[in-house]
């Protein structure tokens, strides 16, 4: 094996190279399982304070209050996930609903 062709000449050992190849690979990608459904960030739509709703899970109906200006509406009217994501980070995430 070289590790220098002359001039003008590619190199053979380079990471396309055909030579010691078992012929074509095949991936092979396995269906992931995941309830994450992306990041957002919760902050008032008035005033653009951060919300922390602590560690209780939320449904997007559930009524929040902004800590600064009284506002309240649903967790959806707080939700953002355009990017970036600001430091009152949540994940959002897909659940069944229980059965009684």
């Amino acid at each position: 094996m070289s590790v220098f062709g002359g001039i003008g000449q590619p190199r053979r050992d380079g990471p396309f190279s055909q030579t010691g190849s078992s012929g074509p690979r095949e991936e092979v990608r396995r269906p992931a399982r995941s309830t994450q459904l992306a990041t957002g960030t919760l902050a008032c739509a008035r005033c653009d304070a951060p919300v922390a709703v602590g560690p209780v899970p939320r449904t997007l109906t559930d009524e929040l209050t902004c800590p600064f200006c009284d506002h309240r509406g649903p967790v959806r009217d707080f939700l953002s996930l355009a990017p970036p994501t600001r430091p009152a980070r949540v994940v959002v995430r897909i659940a069944l609903p229980r059965r009684p």
